[in-house]
């Protein structure tokens, strides 16, 4: 597994890191907790991911009701993992106990998410999405404390556009920021890479298969299998043209081929070769799907290869 440091001094993460947003649930959503994997196929998931050299895991304290931490926690105490995995989680969304970005719910979230995740320090801690009612200086302040704390090593941000990164740069050191990140979704390419470059901040991409398009299993004119992410996301949280994915999904799968690869591990390479990425979150649904990914670690595309796939994937352009 190839390993690279966030930003000028934060931790060192591995180029896949395991998403846990569908344990117990799908995503942050409430009416969609108890929709996700079990805690068995969670588990197995797991197991796959440290056997295939992930050693980061990503949450979220909003992830299922908390589920997906605690899942984590137990888990690592269960494996006896502790020091095998670094754990990324988040704060801001829906929670029992509220939302946002302020002081006071921030220190209380980190706690609750210690306890579940059974440990007293995460590596590091983001910012789930802005909060338009908190000063970004009271967000960043408290999380500069809970580095002083020892609770969490470094802090990020989380879909966020390029002036709300700069804002937190202004008054902080975020050394992560994740954002979507794929063939059909390349916007950070042009709104955040220039300050993530200017600061020194890295990017993770999350949904780097858009949602399973680009694992090729989705076929245009018929329903999206039962379970699948596609299937259960809600229509928010596409921000892509599935029209035009489709369109170039034939040519995609056919350069794949070619590859001799899958196209979930070409799709994924793109990726991860682009320079202005430091790591993808991956969300396999089985430990099946998570071979085709660990591939695409070793999968060295050129610069010429890179534009191709661009290409294809943008039919209307």
């Amino acid at each position: 597994m190839r390993y690279e440091t966030l930003g000028a001094a934060g931790p060192q993460v591995p180029a896949l890191i395991l998403g846990c947003g569908n344990f117990g649930g799908i995503g942050s959503p409430i009416q969609f907790r108890g929709k996700g994997d079990s805690r068995d196929a969670a588990f197995g998931t797991m197991d796959a991911a440290r056997d295939g050299g992930i050693t980061m895991f990503d949450t979220a304290n909003a992830y299922a009701g908390g589920i997906s931490e605690q899942w984590i926690g137990e888990w690592l105490a269960d494996r006896k993992a502790h020091n095998d995995i670094a754990v990324t989680t988040k704060v801001g969304g829906p929670t029992d106990e509220g939302s946002g970005l302020s002081r006071d719910h921030i220190r209380g979230q980190i706690d609750a998410s210690l306890t579940r995740l059974g440990v007293e320090r995460v590596a590091l801690y983001l910012a789930h999405g802005p909060d338009e009612t908190v000063p970004i200086e009271e967000t960043i302040g408290t999380f500069d404390e809970l580095v002083a704390a020892g609770k969490i090593g470094a802090y990020g941000v989380s879909n966020v556009t390029a002036a709300q990164l700069s804002a937190a740069t202004a008054v902080g050191r975020p050394v992560n920021v994740q954002n979507g990140y794929n063939l059909f979704d390349r916007l950070a390419q042009q709104d955040l890479w220039p300050v993530c470059r200017a600061e020194g901040v890295g990017f993770s991409a999350y949904s780097p298969l858009a949602g399973g398009l680009l694992t090729g299993k989705h076929r245009a004119g018929q329903p999206y299998a039962a379970g699948s992410r596609m299937a259960l996301r809600p229509p928010e949280l596409t921000d892509l043209s599935v029209d035009s994915a489709f369109r170039a999904l034939p040519k995609l799968a056919e350069l794949a081929d070619g590859y001799g690869v899958p196209l979930t591990t070409l799709a994924l390479a793109w990726v991860l070769t682009d320079p202005g990425v430091t790591s993808a979150v991956v969300g396999p649904r089985s430990p099946e799907h998570l071979k085709p990914m660990v591939a695409a670690v070793d999968l060295n595309l050129t610069a010429d290869q890179r534009t191709e796939l661009a290409t294809v994937s943008n039919p209307d352009a």
